[in-house]
């Protein structure tokens, strides 16, 4: 039996179309006069605390706007301030630890191979010229020899 009771009760709040629902019944027909008056109290009285709660959070607003600029504490000082506080949750994760040590790696492979390729570059031109200034001075031996004859 409770489990079923349990289950005619609703958790969620009231939906668009629950609420429109709820407001377009008449349940004036089925209050009296003296509960119509006791409502319509409450009512006065609830919108008299909203409003009175509205002017409190505007001036509560206003009084934290005037402390933040005591402070010196402006819009681009707080975007900073966030942006540095996200920056360093973002470096402290574990998914950017992984990856920057992954890229660290990979950075220091590509390294090495550069290096590898630079140095046969470098030697091979090295050959180049050790042979070309073989040759050079081959020829410039030979050619005065060439002349004489």
């Amino acid at each position: 039996m409770e489990a079923q009771a349990q289950g005619l009760l609703e958790t969620e709040p009231l939906q668009g179309r629950d609420e429109d629902t709820v407001a377009s019944a008449d349940f004036s027909s089925m209050l009296s006069e003296e509960e119509k008056e006791e409502l319509k109290a409450e009512l006065v009285q609830l919108e008299d605390e909203i409003t009175t709660l509205r002017q409190v959070l505007s001036a509560k607003e206003r009084h934290l706007v005037e402390i933040k600029q005591k402070l010196g504490m402006n819009l681009m000082n707080e975007l900073k301030q966030n942006f540095s506080k996200s920056w360093h949750d973002v470096q402290t994760s574990t998914a950017y630890k992984k990856t920057h040590e992954t890229l660290s790696h990979a950075g220091q492979k590509a390294t090495a191979a550069f290096s590898n390729v630079g140095t046969a570059i470098s030697k091979k031109f090295g050959d180049m010229r050790s042979h070309s200034i073989g040759y050079s001075i081959r020829h410039s031996i030979s050619m005065p020899a060439m002349r004489r004859k």
